[in-house]
């Protein structure tokens, strides 16, 4: 192990690396901490979802151009590397029944022979930690669910030699922790929830709590509090960079920032495989490493 910390985040599309642990990677940044965000597909298929950019024919029919552009963008904001896995966006179905996923695309590819194309990266970086989605994918979308199987079986075939050889992939080597995220959890909506409404402000998470209750959607572990309200501005920039995806007056942004830094100042993980002794909740994801590197 050398000195430096490595941090690898696992996403499906460019975007996600801005909604989900943005702050946490600016604050390792920060810190001298190597992060890089791999990012399994181009998000081909991604809906235009700022009103301001939708019909723009130009946009419409260079969106894999436009989206890399946003994620370079992205990328120099947070300060943090970033790697395409050259997989094709699976779009997510919509109707009942739901249609098939179009022939080709990541969510049908085949498991095992997709995490070697993550083997690569990880073995060629050696990050200690990685974070990824959970089995649900966070929300069931196929490419997280899929980015959530690649990851697992990636981060122990990493030493898997026989199915991974080294002259192909690599020199073998095992991350040391793997993490879910959990920034979308009840206790932050609720909490954020009950802050605006004592303040007599309007809240945009009525409706979620309710769909909460009736999807009944299993409660998660959070193991995991990262101190990083400092780091929420730069967050809400590297997701604005994501022009196509993001509306700037959208819902993402109704929380006023210094009620987000008052009532919630963390982001949460849940961590799912660790082969380094730590005590939990932690606040930080390279706890139980950090004094043996």
């Amino acid at each position: 192990m050398t000195d430096q910390l490595r941090l690898m985040a696992v996403h499906a599309h460019p975007d996600d690396e801005s909604s989900k642990g943005a702050a946490t990677m600016a604050k390792y940044v920060s810190e001298g901490v190597d992060v890089l965000v791999v990012t399994c597909t181009g998000g081909e298929r991604g809906s235009i979802l700022n009103p301001r950019l939708q019909g723009d024919p130009y946009i419409e029919e260079n969106i894999h151009e436009v989206r890399r552009k946003e994620m370079d963008e992205a990328r120099e904001i947070l300060g943090v590397k970033q790697e395409w896995l050259g997989f094709v966006d699976s779009g997510l179905p919509e109707g009942d029944p739901l249609p098939p996923l179009p022939e080709g695309c990541f969510a049908l590819e085949d498991v095992d022979k997709a995490a070697g194309e993550l083997v690569r990266r990880i073995r060629a970086f050696r990050p200690q930690v990685i974070t990824t989605y959970d089995e649900n994918g966070g929300y069931p979308h196929p490419d997280h669910i899929m980015t959530h199987k690649i990851t697992m079986v990636a981060f122990e075939g990493a030493t898997d030699t026989g199915t991974y050889p080294e002259d192909e992939f690599g020199p073998a080597f095992q991350p040391l922790k793997v993490y879910y995220n959990q920034g979308f959890n009840r206790p932050r909506t609720e909490t954020l929830h009950q802050a605006l409404l004592d303040r007599g402000l309007e809240s945009p998470y009525g409706d979620w709590l309710k769909r909460w209750a009736e999807f009944e959607r299993k409660e998660r572990t959070l193991t995991t509090h990262i101190p990083c309200a400092d780091f929420f501005e730069i967050r809400d920039k590297a997701l604005i960079a994501h022009a196509t995806q993001i509306d700037p007056d959208g819902g993402w942004f109704r929380i006023p920032m210094e009620i987000q830094k008052e009532v919630w100042p963390t982001e949460e993980y849940e961590l799912a495989k660790s082969f380094v002794d730590t005590s939990l909740p932690e606040d930080d994801l390279f706890a139980g490493i950090r004094d043996n590197a």
